[in-house]
């Protein structure tokens, strides 16, 4: 299993526009429009890391993305709620 985050900086005004056709990327599990230097982050999940190119390819090639910043998680723990 591999997760990244991946911090995409967008033209003016299309933050809105790029998180929804980021809504179609099976690959990404959760998506928000932040605030700060980035203006969306994206949570990939994937089972095969030679995927992630493809993926952060695909998210770069988006009209309106300026730049993108890719973090892998090595390893971490989560608390759900449930």
């Amino acid at each position: 299993m591999v997760v990244a985050y991946v911090l995409i900086s967008t033209e003016i005004g299309v933050e809105g526009r790029v998180l929804k056709e980021l809504e179609s990327f099976k690959e990404i599990e959760e998506a928000y429009i932040i605030y700060g230097i980035y203006d969306i982050i994206a949570k990939i999940n994937l089972e095969d890391e030679t995927l992630l190119k493809d993926v952060v390819t695909k998210i770069r090639r988006i009209e309106g993305v300026k730049s993108t910043l890719t973090i892998q998680v090595l390893r971490g723990f989560s608390r759900k709620a449930e």
